[in-house]
C-alpha cells in the first residue's frame, strides 16, 4: 500500500507507536503502518485515517487503545511446526542433550516470547511429548507471553482451522487434536495443559521477575518478532531475554533475525541451515553438542527412550554484589526467633534466595528462602518469594499454600493475589482466577499509577492494572460466583 497520510505524520506517528507499543515502522513500512491506522480508525469512531492518527497523538493513550492499535499493527501470522529445519535441530540435538542433563531434577523451563496464536507453544509442548518418555514425572513450564490479548484468547481456546495446519507433519491432527465438525480442530487437554498463556508487553513490562515467571529459562523461542522492533528495542529485548535465560540456556529466533551484533552477548551455535544462540560462559571450549540417532519427530512412529549421557556441569554465576568468597550453596542455620549475628546480614538470606532463584538454582534457593523465614516467620514477603520458588518447581498445591499464608498475614498484599490468580489460570481454574484478579484491581485502587508495588521489581501499580485487566479479558467468560 503506497501512503497517503503526510511523512511528518507518519514519522511522528511511527515514533509514538515504537515508545508505547515497540513496534517500529520506518519509512518504507509506512504504508503498512498507515493501512493498520484504517483499520483501527472504526474502533476509535473515525471515518478517516488522517484524524484518527491525529488523535492519536494528542489523547492519552489508554490500554483500550493499546490493545486495539495492538490488534491492527502486529502481525499475527504463524502455524503449527514453522520453520522445520530449527524444529529438527531441536529435536535431534539440543533437546535431547538438554534433558539427559536434568534426568535427575526433572525440571524443563521453556518460554515462547511473542506467541501470537499458541501455534508455536503447543507445537514445543508436542515436541516434548514425543520426546519424553515420561512427561507427567517432570515438572515442564512452557510459558507464553503476548501484548495482543485477542490472539491470547484465542491461544488459551486451543481451537485452530486448516490454514494452521498448512505445513505440519500429517499425524499431527489425528494424534493430538480433536475435529468439532465444523472444519476447526481442538488441541487435546494433555497438551493444552502444559503451556500457559499470559499478557506481557516488551515496551512496557519488567522481565526477568519472578513476579511474572519469566526468570530461570532453559529455552527461549522468540522467532518473527524482534524483526519489527526499532534495533535499540530489539537490543533492550535481547539482553532482557540473557538475563532470563540460565548459564547454557538457548534463545531460538528465525533466520531473518539471526545477528552477531544483536545478540553479542551470546555464543552462537552454528548447525546445518541454522544459527541458534546459547548463554553460557567460557563458550569457546562448551559448544560441542552431541549428535544423537534422529527421533524421527515428523514421522508418526513413537519416540523411543533417548539414550544415557553423563549430565553436564552447570557452572554458577554469583553477581558482583556479593564478595567472591559467599558461599552460594549451605546457607547458615539459623535459630527460631534468631537474628544473624550482624546488622548487614540480617537481608542475606532473602538476596541469595532470589539470587539462586533467578540462576535457576531452585534447591538452593528454598534453602535460603526457609532460612529468612526461620528468622522472621511473620514477614510475608518471605513466604510470597517461596510460594514463587515452590511455583517454578512445579509444586503448585504448595505454592498456594504459600500464598494463603501470605494473605493472612497481610490480606492486602497484591502480589499474592496476583500469584494466585495465574496459578489458577495455569490449571484451568478460570473462575477462582477471576476471583484474584478481581482482588488485583480492587486493591490497586489504594494506589497511585504510577506507585512502584512491594516485591514487584519495580512493576507499578497502574501497569499491574493494565495487566490484570487484560488477563481477565483473555480467559474464558465464566460468571463468578
Amino acid at each position: 500500500m503506497q501512503a497517503t497520510l503526510p511523512d511528518s505524520l507518519l514519522s511522528s506517528l511511527s515514533e509514538f507507536i515504537a515508545v508505547r507499543i515497540g513496534l517500529y515502522f520506518p519509512p518504507e513500512r509506512w504504508g503498512d503502518l498507515e493501512r493498520g491506522i484504517a483499520e483501527a480508525a472504526p474502533d476509535f469512531n473515525f471515518t478517516d485515517r488522517e484524524s484518527c492518527a491525529r488523535w492519536l497523538l494528542t489523547a492519552p493513550l489508554t490500554r483500550h487503545m493499546n490493545e486495539v492499535l495492538a490488534s491492527h499493527l502486529s502481525v499475527g501470522e504463524t502455524y503449527f511446526f514453522r520453520e522445520k529445519q530449527s524444529l529438527e535441530i531441536l529435536g535431534e540435538q539440543v533437546l535431547p542433550q538438554l534433558l539427559q542433563s536434568r534426568r535427575q531434577e526433572r525440571r524443563l523451563r521453556i518460554w515462547s516470547a511473542g506467541c501470537s496464536t499458541g501455534e508455536e507453544a503447543y507445537t514445543i509442548a508436542i515436541l516434548l511429548d514425543r520426546l519424553i518418555p515420561d512427561p507427567e514425572a517432570w515438572n515442564i513450564t512452557i510459558l507464553a507471553t503476548d501484548f495482543n490479548p485477542k490472539f491470547l484468547r484465542k491461544a488459551a481456546q486451543g481451537v485452530y482451522g486448516e490454514w494452521s495446519f498448512r505445513d505440519a507433519p500429517g499425524w499431527l491432527r489425528g494424534r493430538y487434536f480433536t475435529g468439532r465438525g465444523d472444519g476447526h480442530f481442538e488441541i487435546i487437554p494433555r497438551i493444552r495443559k502444559m503451556v500457559t498463556f499470559s499478557y506481557l508487553n516488551f515496551a512496557d513490562d519488567i522481565y526477568p521477575s519472578l513476579s511474572n515467571n519469566t526468570g530461570a529459562m532453559d529455552m527461549i523461542f522468540c522467532r518473527n518478532v524482534l524483526m519489527y522492533f526499532s534495533a535499540q528495542r530489539a537490543k533492550q529485548v535481547a539482553g532482557n531475554f540473557y538475563r532470563a535465560l540460565v548459564d547454557g540456556g538457548w534463545l531460538i529466533v528465525s533466520p531473518a533475525e539471526v545477528s552477531n551484533t544483536l545478540f553479542s552477548p551470546f555464543a552462537p551455535v552454528e548447525f546445518p541451515g541454522a544459527v541458534l544462540y546459547r548463554k553460557i560462559a567460557n563458550a569457546g571450549s562448551q559448544l560441542s553438542i552431541r549428535e544423537y540417532p534422529a527421533p524421527l519427530l515428523f514421522e508418526e512412529t513413537n519416540i523411543v527412550p533417548l539414550p544415557a549421557v553423563p549430565a553436564a556441569p552447570v557452572t554458577a554465576i554469583v553477581p558482583a554484589s556479593f564478595n567472591a568468597a559467599t558461599p552460594v550453596t549451605n546457607p547458615p542455620a539459623v535459630q527460631a526467633g534468631q537474628a544473624p549475628a550482624h546488622p548487614d546480614e540480617r537481608g542475606l538470606p532473602l538476596r541469595m534466595a532470589r539470587n539462586c532463584a533467578n540462576q535457576g538454582s531452585l534447591d538452593e534457593a528454598l534453602e535460603w528462602c526457609e532460612q529468612a523465614i526461620t528468622a522472621d516467620k511473620m514477614n510475608p514477603a518471605h513466604h510470597y518469594l517461596l510460594a514463587t520458588i515452590l511455583q517454578e518447581q512445579g509444586r503448585h498445591d504448595t505454592a498456594t499454600q504459600s500464598l494463603m499464608r501470605v494473605l493472612y498475614l497481610d490480606p492486602d498484599f497484591v502480589l499474592a493475589h496476583f500469584a494466585l490468580g495465574n496459578l489458577h489460570q495455569s490449571q484451568g481454574r478460570f473462575r477462582q482466577a477471576q476471583r484474584h484478579f478481581n482482588n488485583v484491581l480492587q486493591l490497586l485502587r489504594r494506589h497511585l499509577p504510577d506507585e512502584t508495588l512491594p516485591e514487584a521489581d519495580g512493576l507499578t501499580a497502574g501497569r499491574l492494572a493494565e495487566i490484570v485487566t487484560a488477563l481477565l479479558e483473555s480467559l474464558p467468560q465464566v460468571a463468578v460466583a
